[in-house]
């Protein structure tokens, strides 16, 4: 394979892995100030004992996520040093805004969410979780700002030409408030809550499955569903939004989305499918003139298909796009039906009876992060061939230095470091799982009933028997 073949699949490789646990940091820290908001405004110790778990969890989570972010830093100079120099600029901007209005923030009050326990007064505890929270979330703001940038340039002029060519900004807000940042942005955050919340929803089902910490588990199950719930169903209109975005600044994505060749109108929307790009054809089940209604509001309206473009300007591989955007689509739905349903089934007061649906929610964390990842495939797949949208190519994007064999071989080193650091995590998380909220006793717990019982009834709501 080539040097571009194997730096793409290396970077591919090493962000993918990282982006499994920024997500998570971003989606518990907002669950966890629901958490001790609750602890504030009732004073039930089982709120704070709550808050004190998932504080360790995220603790862990945001460990790996940080060891396995620094590495790509280094990729931008070894892999793709022409890139660096051209996006220098603009990167620098947003990284150091990154550095002085969310790491500092966030680890300013890291030290204190962690060890400030019976340390602090509860108001001030909840100050510093609420601030690492908005940290966590600002850092968000700045990586996406960068990579929105890419997909629709703005606030720049080039500098230089051929290989010592760069973009340099003019006007750091029109740079910052890109066309496609604000969307990408609020779709990204709601992303992440949902990772942390079925995060939060698939260790409450264990609990429950396995008949441990019953209460605790009933009340963070209640609260993470509500944070589910409601951020499922506001990603449907967000990720409607960030369609039209890409159907207005980027039409070559959004036709290899949906697989369309030919410029057609009405356009269908293909539920799924299969991409035959010989023959320009998509084999699939489509809604007719759903694409365009979706897009434009009227089932007649024209959509331009890939042969608008010169095919050295279109995707290499217009299947991989179709694909992962319709698993992220299919992976979306599916969380609405599921978090409303158990919401139904919760006011019911039924939910907790079902031990299959319990057991569905335990493998829910899988979810969010299959969506995600499709998510980021379908945004950096749609752009190729260009690293950056209609002005540098990826194949011109590469370090004139880096041979092939080199790049096998770091990959190589990589996939089995972080093999090592996923199972590390994984035996941690299990640990911590398994262990439970260790500072808080079962005869804790069984003195707490009465205090919750207001909320969920006397013996209502037990896991069925086998």
């Amino acid at each position: 394979m080539s040097v571009e073949i194997l730096s793409r699949i290396q970077f591919a490789f090493t962000i993918s892995f990282h982006y499994i646990y920024p997500p998570l940091s971003i989606g518990l820290g907002l669950v966890m100030v629901c958490m001790e908001a609750m602890y504030l405004r009732t004073g039930n110790k089982l709120y704070e004992t709550m808050t004190k778990f998932y504080t360790r969890v995220f603790a862990l989570i945001f460990g790996i996520g940080v060891a396995t972010g620094i590495v790509m830093e280094f990729e931008f100079g070894t892999n793709w040093a022409t890139y660096s120099k051209y996006v220098g600029d603009v990167f620098g901007s947003a990284l150091s805004a990154e550095g002085i209005f969310a790491f500092a923030l966030e680890s300013g009050f890291l030290g204190l969410l962690l060890f400030g326990w019976n340390r602090v007064k509860p108001r001030t505890h909840f100050f510093a979780t609420v601030m690492v929270t908005l940290g966590s979330m600002f850092s968000a703001i700045w990586i996406v700002v960068a990579n929105s940038w890419q997909q629709t340039p703005a606030g720049f002029h080039i500098v230089g030409s051929g290989m010592n060519a760069r973009a340099e900004i003019t006007d750091f807000w029109a740079m910052v408030f890109n066309p496609s940042a604000v969307d990408r942005v609020l779709h990204v955050w709601v992303g992440a809550f949902l990772a942390g919340s079925f995060l939060v929803l698939s260790i409450s089902a264990w609990y429950l499955l396995h008949r441990k910490y019953q209460d605790f588990a009933k009340a963070s199950f209640r609260i993470a569903l509500v944070v589910a719930l409601v951020s499922s169903w506001t990603q449907l209109f967000l990720g409607d939004r960030s369609a039209k975005v890409v159907a207005r600044y980027q039409p070559v994505k959004l036709a290899a989305m949906e697989g369309h060749f030919d410029s057609l109108a009405p356009a269908p929307m293909y539920l799924f499918g299969w991409v035959d790009q010989n023959k320009e054809q998509v084999h699939g089940l489509g809604v007719p003139g759903g694409l365009s209604f979706l897009t434009y509001g009227n089932f007649h309206a024209p959509i331009q298909g890939l042969n608008a473009t010169a095919p050295e300007n279109r995707p290499g591989q217009v299947n991989g796009v179709f694909q992962v955007y319709h698993l992220m689509i299919a992976v979306g739905s599916l969380m609405i039906l599921l978090t409303t349903i158990a919401a139904f089934w919760f006011r019911r007061d039924t939910l907790f009876n079902k031990r299959w649906v319990l057991w569905i929610f335990v493998w829910s964390v899988l979810l969010p992060q299959l969506g995600n990842q499709a998510g980021w495939f379908t945004a950096e797949m749609g752009r190729q061939p260009w690293v950056v949208y209609g002005l540098l190519r990826t194949s011109n994007a590469l370090s004139q230095a880096v041979r092939a064999n080199q790049v096998v071989f770091s990959l190589i080193l990589f996939v089995f470091v972080y093999m090592g650091l996923f199972a590390l995590f994984l035996f941690l998380l299990n640990r911590k799982i398994q262990h439970g909220p260790y500072w808080a006793t079962e005869e804790m717990h069984s003195s707490m009933h009465k205090d919750m019982a207001e909320h969920f009834g006397h013996g209502k709501g037990q896991p069925a028997e086998q």
